[in-house]
Parts: structure tokens; sequence; C-alpha cells
């Protein structure tokens, strides 16, 4: 990043500046580490990112009014904050809004027009017009709510078991912070969710990668990795996992569990991608396997309705309930009563259910789209999964092709994608792609992958 600043600060005030493949060859860097640099100083005011063209120096900001005064001094803040935490650059890079005139294939959301706006809006407003809508509400939920979430998990919980929380990382980051010892290592699949990697460490915990396969996690590998490292949390997505699309295979749901149950452990079951069902009818959550409190269950509203849909529920029983719901109100106190009155009116309404089937046709859409795309532009690329929910498509690259330098070549040209080695929480086995089919329409899908086929030939040549 020093590099960096000091070739804005001494060029000419719209002069263009080293391009992020320079940087990476340069520093031997990752794309993201050089776009966080390029953000850090953008928020400096020092440069100009321009999408599609580069970055530039931007103006020098105004001098300090008054004769002799001084520029702020922000260095005492180093001794006063100690030891750095663990980076989560990786985590607000991948959320970051798609810059104007870019293709976002790499977000967690689907785009405006799969989002039911009138429904929420309707939902909303009768909400906030209830009577004492804006008073304290319980501190665990509204209880309908809770009730809801506690009857999609299977069958085990009750309402007293939930607790709501302002979206899912809210909750992973109390669960990794509660269920984990200071230190101690946490399993997750591998590849997993960025989002877990991330609250994992900067909870302090280490996250230790459990190979996972198109048919989910290993068995034979999660109690391998049990009894190697002591751990006593495990945390996976059984169904449609993101990135890769796998659904725990009915041969494995069981050996899973008996892996949890022997180590006296937790398992995590994020089920973030249950309203996002694209053919046939999901399996059960493992959450309904159990009876003797292994599974916290994890459900979120924000990717199946909208990004502003701030809310998800944690259902565990027992002490580790008690203790994560303790947390959570520590954190929050609780989450804003007309949204949890709005959402239970949401997921209530047969509209609800309408929305879901019309947005799983177009995510059908999209996705054969993309795959067909991806087959048809990228040469030596596989897919070697169509997912059947979720949102995102796992693209494994020819051997040779670096990831980072395929998805920073795409941003230079206006497409952003998410290279494969943020997902794994070691070092990857290959060279991957994950790329989001819910975040544009068909036809700008199909001029990506046609773009990415450009940059792959050209780094594979």
């Amino acid at each position: 990043m020093e590099d960096l600043r000091a070739a804005a600060l001494t060029a000419t005030p719209g002069a263009r500046l080293p391009s992020v493949r320079d940087l990476m060859a340069r520093h031997r860097a990752g794309p993201q580490t050089v776009q966080r640099a390029i953000s850090r100083l953008a928020e400096e005011g020092l440069v100009e990112p321009r999408p599609g063209r580069g970055t530039f120096a931007a103006a020098p900001p105004p001098a300090p009014e008054g004769d002799g005064a001084a520029a702020p001094d922000l260095g005492w803040q180093a001794l006063a904050l100690g030891e750095a935490v663990a980076d989560a650059g990786d985590l607000y890079a991948h959320l970051r809004a798609t810059p104007a005139g870019a293709l976002g294939m790499s977000t967690g959301y689907p785009d405006a027009s799969l989002q039911p706006t009138g429904l929420l809006a309707q939902a909303m407003a009768r909400a906030a017009r209830r009577p004492g809508a804006w008073e304290k509400i319980p501190t665990e939920g509204v209880e309908g709510l809770r009730a809801w979430f506690a009857a999609e998990a299977g069958g085990h919980f009750r309402a007293h078991d939930v607790v709501v929380t302002p979206g899912a990382q809210a909750g992973l980051a109390t669960v990794m912070r509660v269920l984990p010892a200071p230190g101690a290592p946490v399993l997750i699949e591998s590849p997993g969710y960025l989002g877990a990697i991330a609250a994992i460490r900067l909870a302090g915990r280490r996250p230790v990668p459990v190979p996972a396969d198109e048919d989910g996690v290993r068995p034979d590998h999660l109690a391998a990795a049990f009894e190697a490292t002591g751990a006593r949390v495990f945390i996976a997505q059984p169904l449609y996992a993101n990135p890769s699309g796998a659904v725990l295979a009915p041969g494995r749901r069981e050996a899973v569990l008996d892996a949890v149950r022997e180590a006296g452990a937790f398992l995590v079951e994020d089920d973030y991608a249950r309203d996002l069902t694209l053919e046939g009818d999901p399996p059960a959550p493992l959450a309904a396997d159990d009876p003797d409190g292994h599974v916290v269950y994890l459900r979120s509203l924000s990717k199946s309705a909208a990004p502003g849909m701030r809310v998800a529920a944690i259902a565990a029983r027992g002490a580790a309930g008690a203790r994560l719901r303790a947390a959570r109100v520590v954190d929050d106190f609780f989450v804003a009563g007309p949204l949890q009155e709005a959402a239970l009116d949401v997921v209530s309404s047969p509209a609800w259910r309408r929305h879901r089937r019309q947005a799983a046709a177009v995510l059908r859409e999209r996705r054969d789209v993309l795959v067909a795309a991806i087959r048809r532009h990228v040469p030596g690329a596989r897919v070697d999964l169509v997912p059947r929910g979720g949102f995102a498509l796992w693209v494994a690259l020819p051997d040779g092709v670096d990831d980072a330098a395929v998805a920073a070549a795409a941003a230079a040209r206006g497409v952003i994608v998410s290279p494969g080695r943020l997902w794994f929480p070691a070092e990857p086995p290959g060279a991957y792609l994950r790329l989001s089919y819910a975040s544009a329409p068909a036809p700008d899908l199909e001029r990506g992958a046609r773009l990415l086929g450009e940059v792959v030939t050209t780094l594979a040549g």
C-alpha cells in the first residue's frame, strides 16, 4: 500500500497509477489484497478508482485552514490498539457494491428483480402502523417469528429455543464467540463459506479444513479431524453449500451426526438456502435428526427476500442455547420490532410461496445459461456439479491458470468474480472461481462468461 501511496502523492492529479495486475506482480500479492489497498487509499482521498479504466491519482485535499495548521497525526492509534486482529478484508471486499458500469458475478444476494419489494413494502407498512410497534419487545424476538423458525428446523426446537438476530452473519459471529473456547480449533467444510471463515478468525478461533466433495463433507475425514484436533465445533452447510453447491448425501447424514456425537461436539447447521431450492424437494435439516442438542441451527431470510431484510435466527437447546441468547442480548438488546413483524407477515403470506416459485424459475434459467456459457466459452474449465439450489456456481479452472490473476484481469475489464482461494480455510487444492448466477440477467451472464473465456485463454497462453 505504501508503494501505491507514494505513487499517488507524487503523481499529477488525474495521472494513471500502476494497474492491479502490475501491483500484484510487483509485490506478489493477490487481487483482494491489492483491491483493499486501493480502497483504503480511496477512502483517504489519495486515489480515484474508475471501474474498467484503472486507478488514478486524486486531487490533493485542501490545505488546513489557518497559518501553521498541522495535518492530523493518527499514529498514536497503533499503540492504543495493540496487535491487529484477523483481517476481514476479503469478506469486506466480497460485500462491496459492484462498481457502476461493471458486471457483478461475485455477490451473495439475488439482484433487485428477484426481490419481492412490493410484498416487503406492504408488510413493513402494516408492521410500522401496529399499536406499540416501536416499543420494546422481548429480547429473544417476536414470539410468532421464533415459532416459525423453530418449526422450519424440523421438530425438536420450540419458540423458546430461538433467538432472532440481525442477519445470519451476526448469528455466526455470536456462535463463534460463545461455543468454542478462545483459541480453540473450529472444523469447517473445505471449501467453505467465506463469512464463516472470517467469523472464526475474528473471534480468535482457528479454522481447520475438513475435505468435502460433491456429496458434502466426508464423514471419515470429519471423525479424523475431531480426533486429531480435539475440536468441539463443526460448521457446515449441508444444503446447497456455498460455494460448491453440494448437498450432504443421504448415506452420509447419520455418519456425520455420529461423528459429532462421538466427539461430544456441536454441529452448527447454516441452512442459508432452504428458500432457494430450484429443483425437487430439499431434505430435512440435520437438526430434525438430532434429539440431544448437538445441532445448533441457523436460518436467514436475507438471501431469499432481500439484503435489507436483516432477520435471521439461532436455535439451540440446553446450556448452549442459554449462552447464545445471553450473548445476543448483550450485543443488540433486540432486533427492531417492526422488522420482525414484517418478516413474520411475509413468510406467513401465500404471496411468499408464489415469490419463491417465481424466483426459482428465474434462477434455474440463469443457472443453466451460465453453466452452458462456461462450458462453451471458457476452455479447459469444468463445472463438476450443477447445483439444485442456492445461487452460486463453482468452476474449476484449467491447470496452470491462477484464479487470482483471472479475477484481477476480469475486474480490469469490468467483470467482478470471486477467486476460489478465498473460500478455503487453508491452501487450496486447485484454482477455482465462484460465480453468482443470481446477480444479473441471463444475457449479462453469457457476456461475462465470454469475457472470462478470453481472460483464461490469454493467461493460459
